[in-house]
């Protein structure tokens, strides 16, 4: 069959079955099957296509249909303008993290910070977009998956900043040094246990380690704020993604620590509260 013959094929499979972007995702998968460009697909739709590509074109549909994320299949997810690897082991990268990204990237031009420390790096997506848009800055990435910073390290190195960030396995601070930052920064897990079950049939494939804040949301904030002031420097700068609906409960435990001032925060592209900051004093 012809290239455009089995896009149609498989935009019509998903669409049946209920898959968001159907017409997106067929192509992206094909662009992935055949290891050729958007443009390509275009351009050359009447390609025919061998019996090979066929088969492992709709048995990636078949895994989408099932639930496996895009990003799964074709290990690789866009984030800051960078290429990440991704698989079941780490959560994919979203688009609204890029908002705490920038804003930490202003603040420590802003103040000249250099030494930050991020917690629950995952991918590496924070920790590597950091290093990359940071001149001489110095990361500390730290993870309790073992996995995870496997990744992480694939990240770095793909991106060429391994030697700008040093990774540690560790229960947030449970294993860094006792030294002070400039600015901790963390996409900490926070959905709520009781709501990991309604989500998406696609984000309950992704690790649940990765998405599990506790009953309330709330346990990794409630720890890191606790701890957060022997690893800052005077004037340093504590950094969260929050939850959409979490930015009143994730500044009153800011508020509780009484170590803390000038707390803001900014909403995302859909206008949801996103990213919470801080400042120690």
């Amino acid at each position: 069959m012809q290239i455009k013959e089995v896009i149609r094929k498989g935009m019509i499979r998903l669409k049946t079955n209920g898959i968001d972007e159907p017409n997106i995702k067929a192509r992206l998968l094909m662009q992935y099957i055949l290891k050729k460009p958007r443009e390509y697909i275009i351009v050359y739709d009447k390609e025919e296509m061998t019996l090979r590509q066929e088969v492992d074109y709709f048995k990636a549909i078949k895994k989408l249909i099932q639930g496996v994320p895009l990003q799964h299949i074709t290990n690789s997810k866009e984030f800051m303008k960078l290429n990440f690897y991704v698989d079941k082991d780490v959560l994919i990268p979203r688009a609204d993290t890029e908002i705490l990204v920038e804003e930490v990237i202003k603040l420590a031009k802003k103040v000249g910070a250099k030494k930050i420390l991020d917690l629950c790096t995952g991918s590496g997506a924070i920790a590597v977009s950091l290093a990359k848009y940071i001149s001489k800055s110095e990361i500390t990435a730290t993870d309790i998956s073992k996995d995870a910073l496997r990744i992480a390290k694939l990240n770095a190195k793909n991106n060429n900043v391994e030697d700008r960030i040093t990774f540690i396995s560790s229960n947030l601070f449970q294993n860094v040094p006792e030294e002070k930052y400039d600015i901790i920064v963390s996409n900490p897990p926070y959905i709520k246990t009781k709501d990991i079950k309604t989500l998406n049939k696609d984000v309950q494939k992704e690790p649940k380690l990765a998405l599990d804040g506790g009953i309330d949301g709330l346990d990794f904030y409630r720890k890191i704020i606790k701890e957060a002031d022997e690893y800052l420097k005077f004037g340093g700068f504590l950094c969260f993604e929050i939850g959409f609906d979490q930015k009143e409960d994730v500044i009153e435990l800011i508020e509780e620590q009484g170590k803390f001032k000038s707390t803001y925060s900014k909403k995302d592209l859909c206008d949801n509260d996103r990213i919470v900051i801080t400042k120690l004093y």
